[in-house]
């Protein structure tokens, strides 16, 4: 399949429908499940669909919604534990047919995929963190998290748009009517709040030890999102990871430089790098 081309097809777990798609040919790279995507809606955005093909350039790219958000069945609230969402990441390989991929985990998908990468060693070629976390108890004071907590179970209105003010600071105002809309559509209030909490849950503290496939941590300095700090100490707990610093403040890895992340991930999974220009792809460690 083309990186042009996106057909979303569906796994089953647990009784529920798990939409996935995969775009490219070669060797596979999965996109961890985060927060609240949706394979459709993602698909549409330039900025977003110009990441993923990038990605996609000599590999399949197979990327999935979690149950409860997105094209995933909307009758089912999301995963509540690592162990649940790695149940969801082993489904959707199982239906693709994917004995052994590289991983990319991206902010609240990071644990998952370094989970799997610690329970299942030997179907996982290399593993590519970026803008994660350990604990989700690090993102912010237990009152900026309760206080964030509360707005999105009163009003998923407005608790939409603080996530757009942190996850895309410079972001027009078109462009944070467009991804509050997405938020929206993408999940339910129900199902927004319990991904919310299971992010603030989340404890991969004791799997990242185990981790042993060679790993990329990749972050933003500026990240509003996620501290920088958090980024490093992931870094840290994964034996012989390597740790690239980036510019920017964007979240989302397909906002800002998103080249400079796309040149990192290639080159770390050992594929060819268009050249960069005179953009540095990272600032100095």
């Amino acid at each position: 399949m083309e990186a042009a081309d996106q057909v979303i097809r569906y796994a089953e777990h647990d009784g529920a429908s798990v939409a996935w798609s995969a775009i490219g040919h070669g060797p596979p790279l999965v996109l961890g499940g985060w927060w609240c995507s949706h394979l459709d809606l993602d698909w549409r955005q330039p900025r977003f669909r110009r990441f993923a093909s990038g990605l996609a350039q000599g590999r399949t790219i197979i990327r999935y919604d979690r149950p409860g958000t997105g094209a995933s069945d909307r009758g089912r609230m999301p995963p509540r534990t690592l162990d649940e969402e790695l149940a969801v990441l082993e489904a959707v390989l199982a239906a693709a047919g994917v004995a052994r991929a590289s991983l990319f985990g991206a902010s609240s998908g990071g644990g998952v995929a370094s989970l799997f990468a610690a329970r299942h060693p030997d179907a996982v070629d290399r593993l590519v963190l970026y803008g994660t976390y350990a604990r989700g108890a690090d993102l912010a004071p237990p009152a900026a998290r309760d206080a964030l907590l509360a707005v999105v179970r009163q009003h998923w209105g407005i608790g939409s748009r603080v996530l757009s003010d942190l996850f895309e600071p410079d972001a027009t105002a078109a462009e944070r009517d467009e991804f509050v809309e997405f938020q929206r559509r993408a999940a339910t209030p129900e199902a927004a709040l319990a991904s919310l909490a299971e992010v603030y849950a989340m404890d991969s503290t004791a799997h990242l030890g185990e981790v042993r496939a060679p790993t990329l941590v990749l972050h933003r300095r500026e990240d509003r999102a996620i501290a920088f700090a958090l980024g490093r100490d992931v870094a840290d707990r994964i034996p012989h990871a390597g740790f690239v610093p980036l510019h920017g403040e964007d979240h989302f890895p397909w906002r800002g430089d998103a080249d400079a992340i796309v040149r990192e991930t290639r080159r770390f999974l050992g594929d060819r790098v268009e050249p960069a220009g005179d953009a540095p792809a990272a600032a100095p460690g």
